[in-house]
Protein backbone atom coordinates (compact mmCIF):
# COMPACT_ATOMS: atom_id res chain seq x y z
CA UNK A 1 0.00 0.00 0.00
CA UNK A 2 2.57 2.19 1.00
CA UNK A 3 4.62 1.76 -2.36
CA UNK A 4 1.07 2.25 -4.17
CA UNK A 5 0.67 5.79 -2.10
CA UNK A 6 3.76 6.73 -2.92
CA UNK A 7 3.36 5.73 -6.85
CA UNK A 8 0.03 8.07 -7.19
CA UNK A 9 1.96 10.62 -5.21
CA UNK A 10 4.59 10.90 -7.38
CA UNK A 11 2.33 10.51 -10.30
CA UNK A 12 0.38 14.10 -9.59
CA UNK A 13 3.27 15.29 -8.21
CA UNK A 14 4.99 15.46 -11.58
CA UNK A 15 1.38 16.79 -13.30
CA UNK A 16 1.90 19.48 -11.42
CA UNK A 17 5.10 19.96 -12.44
CA UNK A 18 5.08 19.90 -15.77
CA UNK A 19 1.89 21.82 -15.60
CA UNK A 20 4.31 24.80 -13.93
CA UNK A 21 6.80 24.39 -16.86
CA UNK A 22 4.62 24.42 -19.43
CA UNK A 23 2.39 27.30 -18.29
CA UNK A 24 6.18 29.35 -17.62
CA UNK A 25 6.51 28.57 -21.49
CA UNK A 26 3.35 30.60 -21.62
CA UNK A 27 3.90 33.03 -20.03
CA UNK A 28 7.24 33.99 -21.71
CA UNK A 29 5.09 33.54 -25.39
CA UNK A 30 1.42 35.28 -25.11
CA UNK A 31 -0.15 38.22 -24.00
CA UNK A 32 0.12 38.32 -19.47
CA UNK A 33 -2.53 39.54 -17.54
CA UNK A 34 -2.06 40.49 -14.12
CA UNK A 35 -3.38 41.62 -10.82
CA UNK A 36 -0.65 42.35 -8.44
CA UNK A 37 -2.89 42.55 -5.04
CA UNK A 38 -4.55 38.67 -6.18
CA UNK A 39 -1.52 37.86 -7.31
CA UNK A 40 -2.68 36.76 -10.74
CA UNK A 41 -0.75 36.33 -13.49
CA UNK A 42 -1.64 34.33 -15.91
CA UNK A 43 -1.23 33.48 -20.00
CA UNK A 44 -3.56 34.97 -22.26
CA UNK A 45 -3.93 32.48 -25.29
CA UNK A 46 -6.36 33.46 -28.10
CA UNK A 47 -9.82 32.15 -28.16
CA UNK A 48 -12.22 30.64 -25.41
CA UNK A 49 -11.95 26.77 -26.43
CA UNK A 50 -11.79 24.12 -23.51
CA UNK A 51 -7.68 23.92 -24.71
CA UNK A 52 -6.62 27.41 -24.15
CA UNK A 53 -8.96 27.47 -20.81
CA UNK A 54 -7.32 24.17 -19.04
CA UNK A 55 -4.26 26.07 -18.58
CA UNK A 56 -4.91 30.05 -19.29
CA UNK A 57 -7.11 32.67 -19.64
CA UNK A 58 -8.74 33.40 -23.35
CA UNK A 59 -9.37 36.60 -25.37
CA UNK A 60 -13.01 36.22 -26.81
CA UNK A 61 -12.05 36.23 -30.90
CA UNK A 62 -13.58 39.74 -32.52
CA UNK A 63 -13.11 42.37 -29.31
CA UNK A 64 -10.99 44.88 -28.51
CA UNK A 65 -6.74 45.08 -28.88
CA UNK A 66 -4.58 45.71 -26.39
CA UNK A 67 -5.30 49.37 -25.11
CA UNK A 68 -7.94 49.45 -27.68
CA UNK A 69 -11.88 48.93 -27.65
CA UNK A 70 -13.33 46.27 -25.12
CA UNK A 71 -10.51 43.50 -24.48
CA UNK A 72 -12.66 40.63 -23.44
CA UNK A 73 -10.99 37.75 -21.53
CA UNK A 74 -12.44 34.73 -19.54
CA UNK A 75 -10.99 32.19 -17.25
CA UNK A 76 -11.76 29.25 -15.15
CA UNK A 77 -12.80 29.93 -11.51
CA UNK A 78 -12.39 26.07 -10.35
CA UNK A 79 -10.58 23.61 -8.36
CA UNK A 80 -11.15 20.91 -11.38
CA UNK A 81 -9.65 23.38 -14.42
CA UNK A 82 -6.68 26.26 -14.42
CA UNK A 83 -7.49 27.86 -10.69
CA UNK A 84 -6.98 31.19 -12.35
CA UNK A 85 -9.76 33.22 -11.08
CA UNK A 86 -10.59 31.38 -8.13
CA UNK A 87 -9.50 34.67 -5.95
CA UNK A 88 -11.71 37.06 -8.29
CA UNK A 89 -14.42 37.40 -6.04
CA UNK A 90 -11.71 39.37 -3.89
CA UNK A 91 -11.82 42.43 -6.36
CA UNK A 92 -11.96 45.81 -5.40
CA UNK A 93 -13.30 49.28 -7.15
CA UNK A 94 -9.52 50.97 -7.70
CA UNK A 95 -7.58 47.64 -8.15
CA UNK A 96 -4.78 47.60 -10.64
CA UNK A 97 -5.07 45.16 -13.78
CA UNK A 98 -2.56 44.83 -16.43
CA UNK A 99 -2.12 43.60 -19.95
CA UNK A 100 1.27 42.66 -20.84
CA UNK A 101 2.39 42.66 -24.97
CA UNK A 102 4.81 40.02 -26.14
CA UNK A 103 6.62 43.16 -27.32
CA UNK A 104 10.44 43.66 -27.00
CA UNK A 105 9.79 46.61 -24.28
CA UNK A 106 7.20 43.94 -22.61
CA UNK A 107 4.63 46.81 -22.56
CA UNK A 108 2.22 46.97 -19.95
CA UNK A 109 -1.10 48.58 -20.32
CA UNK A 110 -2.98 49.74 -17.01
CA UNK A 111 -6.60 49.28 -16.28
CA UNK A 112 -8.50 50.38 -13.43
CA UNK A 113 -11.32 48.30 -11.82
CA UNK A 114 -14.22 50.10 -12.32
CA UNK A 115 -16.58 48.07 -12.06
CA UNK A 116 -18.08 44.39 -10.61
CA UNK A 117 -21.00 42.43 -11.14
CA UNK A 118 -22.92 39.01 -11.20
CA UNK A 119 -24.75 38.14 -14.71
CA UNK A 120 -26.25 35.64 -16.26
CA UNK A 121 -24.51 33.22 -18.35
CA UNK A 122 -26.18 34.72 -21.51
CA UNK A 123 -26.05 37.98 -21.44
CA UNK A 124 -23.38 37.98 -24.00
CA UNK A 125 -23.73 42.29 -24.01
CA UNK A 126 -20.92 42.19 -21.88
CA UNK A 127 -18.80 41.94 -24.74
CA UNK A 128 -19.95 44.71 -26.70
CA UNK A 129 -17.86 47.75 -27.80
CA UNK A 130 -19.07 50.72 -25.38
CA UNK A 131 -16.63 53.46 -27.32
CA UNK A 132 -14.18 53.41 -24.45
CA UNK A 133 -10.89 51.77 -23.81
CA UNK A 134 -11.66 49.10 -21.46
CA UNK A 135 -10.78 45.17 -20.30
CA UNK A 136 -13.74 42.76 -19.41
CA UNK A 137 -12.68 39.82 -17.09
CA UNK A 138 -15.03 37.21 -17.14
CA UNK A 139 -15.25 33.98 -14.69
CA UNK A 140 -18.01 31.75 -13.28
CA UNK A 141 -19.29 32.32 -9.89
CA UNK A 142 -17.96 29.96 -7.05
CA UNK A 143 -21.67 27.30 -7.67
CA UNK A 144 -21.06 27.85 -12.18
CA UNK A 145 -24.51 28.97 -11.73
CA UNK A 146 -23.85 32.90 -13.08
CA UNK A 147 -20.48 35.23 -14.67
CA UNK A 148 -18.70 37.21 -12.09
CA UNK A 149 -17.51 40.14 -15.12
CA UNK A 150 -15.14 42.98 -13.91
CA UNK A 151 -14.42 46.43 -15.93
CA UNK A 152 -11.23 48.02 -16.02
CA UNK A 153 -11.12 51.38 -17.85
CA UNK A 154 -7.72 51.62 -19.80
CA UNK A 155 -5.26 53.93 -18.28
CA UNK A 156 -1.91 54.04 -19.93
Amino acid sequence: MIVCGIGILSFYGYKRINRELYLRKLLNININFEIPRLNINVPVLEGTDAKALQVSAGHFEGTGALGKGNYCIAGHNSTIYAEIFNDLDQIQIGDEMYLVDTDDNRTRYLYIVTEYRTVEPNDTWVLNDFGDNRITVISCTDDGTQRQVIVGIYKH
